[in-house]
C-alpha cells in the first residue's frame, strides 16, 4: 500500500485488528519491510497490529536525491504515523532502522509505547568514513547495488545460514540489488554524519537492544553502550547471528521480542 508525503510515495504494509497496540518496523539499509516476515506471525497471532515502513528509495518507497540525515528519516516515520492516525507505536528498528529508531524517540517521545534497537549504532561508526565513501563510489560507477550484494550478505549472516536457507538467502541478496542508488546513497549518508549518543540518557520510553553475538558491522559492545546511556536501558544478545538476527535466529529473537513487548503492552 502506499501513502502520500511531501508529495512522494511511502510504502508501508499494515496488518491485524484496528484498535490493537501496533507494533511499527523500520529496517535495514538495502532492504525493505520484507526482512520483517518472519515477525509476522507470532505477532499476528498475539493481537498486534503491525506496520512495516520502507525506507525512501528502498522497497516501493519513492527515491529522494541528495544526501538524507537521520532526523529527516525520523520525520518520515512520523508523518507516516500521522497520515495513518495512529498515535502511538511499539517501535523496533534494525541498522540504520535502529537509528531512526533513535532520532524518533528524541523527537517524539509522545508517540512511543516501547522501543527496540536491533544491531545498530549510537553514533556514526568510529573510523566508518573510507569504507562508506568507497561503497557510495562503487555505487555511482556502477549505478546499482549488485556489486555491493555478496559482501553485504557475508557481513548479515553466518555461512551456516546460506546452507540452511538457500531460498531465504537468495530473496534478501535479490532485495539489496534491487535497492534504489538514490536511496543507498542518501541513506549513507545519514549513517556517515549522525550522534545520539550523549542524547540518549534522555530517552523516557521503555528500551531493549537486541545484537547478534557476530555482528561485525554494528558489533555487541556499541549496542550493548546504548542499552547503558538509555535509563532503565535491557541488552540481550542472539548467539550465532550476524546483522539480521531476525532472520538468521527467528525462533530465539522472536521469545525476546515477544516477552518484551508483553511485559510494555
Amino acid at each position: 500500500m502506499l501513502l502520500s508525503l511531501d508529495n512522494r510515495k511511502i510504502y508501508f504494509d499494515l496488518a491485524g485488528p484496528q484498535g490493537a497496540p501496533t507494533v511499527c518496523f523500520t529496517h535495514s539499509l538495502n532492504s525493505d519491510g520484507g526482512m520483517w516476515v518472519e515477525q509476522l506471525v507470532p505477532l499476528l497471532a498475539a493481537g498486534y497490529r503491525v506496520l512495516r515502513l520502507d525506507m525512501r528509495g528502498h522497497g516501493g518507497s519513492a527515491a529522494v536525491d541528495g544526501d538524507y540525515t537521520m532526523d529527516a528519516l525520523a520525520a518520515d516515520v512520523k508523518g507516516a504515523l500521522d497520515v495513518l492516525d495512529i498515535k502511538k507505536v511499539h517501535y523496533i528498528g534494525l541498522s540504520i532502522g535502529g537509528m531512526i529508531g533513535q532520532g524518533f524517540a528524541l523527537a517524539c517521545p509522545d508517540r512511543l509505547l516501547s522501543l527496540t534497537l536491533c544491531d545498530t549504532q549510537p553514533s556514526t561508526p568510529p573510523g566508518s568514513a573510507a569504507s562508506w565513501d568507497e561503497r557510495k563510489d562503487v555505487v555511482r560507477k556502477s549505478g546499482g547495488l549488485k556489486a555491493l550484494a555478496d559482501s553485504t550478505m557475508e557481513r548479515w549472516f553466518t555461512d551456516e545460514f546460506k546452507k540452511v536457507n538457500p531460498v531465504r538467502w537468495r530473496e534478501i541478496r535479490d532485495t539489496i540489488s534491487g535497492t534504489t542508488p538514490a536511496g543507498f546513497l542518501g541513506c549513507a549518508s545519514a549513517i556517515q554524519n549522525f550522534d545520539y549518543e550523549n542524547r540518549l540518557p534522555t530517552i523516557k520510553a521503555p528500551t531493549l537492544v537486541i545484537c547478534g553475538d557476530e555482528d561485525p558491522g554494528t558489533p555487541p559492545d556499541r549496542n550493548q553502550l546504548i542499552a547503558t546511556k538509555v535509563p532503565g536501558g535491557h541488552y540481550e544478545g542472539i548467539a550465532k547471528a550476524r546483522h539480521l538476527p531476525n532472520v538468521e535466529r527467528p525462533d530465539q529473537f522472536n521469545r525476546v521480542m515477544m516477552s518484551w513487548l508483553a511485559a510494555n503492552r
